[in-house]
């Protein structure tokens, strides 16, 4: 009768550090296409206390049905991978999940793409050469909230995002003064008429198109049609494939 009391103490006893185990527990979700890559990654990490990778995709598109589906603490997101790119995919995870921290793996560290990474959410950017430890204790700082930059690599990387935003104003300011027969000019290069076939189809010369598309260049500040398509496509003035 004595030893009725004395168990659920102790199971009071064990449950908080249970809780505390699990807590302290961070989950990862890998996203790498290079499968070798991933599970040598995977592999690794099953090594490190209080670190379990809790799944692993190969592709962008997989990662943020994954990340909405188990809620991983910590992604670890290749730049490069087929359907979403990572950077795509580290936008719409931290869009809908906030509190998923993101680390970039690549094994370039090209400063334009760090900065595409960091202005899409991410919490830093880890080329795939760095020794495992560093892996592992990059995902405890990530975890944490701890800035995984320097603050001089910030510094330089903050100053191309606002270069890089000034950039796209600009473009997107020039895009915006393109008249409507030259927006009806450019969308019809995109559907992949030729100067004549758009000569026909709006009823002026084909003098006048090859003029028209002079002044779109000269007005975007580019050198092709190809450039001026893609400027025009990125800012969303025409869509490939689309009639005018």
């Amino acid at each position: 009768m004595r030893l009725m009391p004395s168990a659920p103490k102790r199971a009071r006893t064990r449950t908080p550090g249970s809780q505390r185990q699990q807590r302290d527990t961070i989950k990862i979700l890998i996203a790498d296409d290079h499968r070798t890559f991933a599970e040598a990654l995977k592999t690794a990490l099953a090594h490190e206390r209080g670190l379990k990778v809790t799944g692993m995709v190969h592709d962008g598109q997989a990662a943020v049905e994954i990340s909405r589906e188990k809620h991983p603490d910590i992604v670890l997101m290749d730049v490069s991978m087929p359907r979403t790119d990572g950077i795509a995919a580290t936008r719409e995870i931290k869009r809908e999940q906030p509190d998923t921290r993101v680390v970039m793996l690549s094994a370039y560290e090209e400063e334009h793409t760090v900065a595409r990474a960091i202005d899409a959410g991410a919490s830093g950017f880890l080329s795939k050469m760095r020794p495992m430890k560093d892996v592992a204790r990059s995902i405890r700082a990530a975890y944490r909230g701890e800035p995984l930059l320097e603050p001089q690599e910030l510094r330089r990387i903050l100053r191309h995002l606002r270069r890089r935003r000034a950039q796209d104003a600009g473009d997107r300011a020039r895009v915006d003064r393109l008249s409507r027969r030259q927006t009806e000019i450019l969308q019809g290069l995109a559907d992949g008429l030729s100067p004549e076939q758009l000569s026909e189809k709006l009823g002026i010369s084909r003098n006048t198109v090859r003029t028209h598309v002079q002044n779109i260049l000269f007005k975007l500040k580019v050198h092709s049609r190809l450039e001026a398509l893609a400027l025009a496509i990125r800012h969303g003035k025409i869509y490939p494939g689309e009639p005018v």
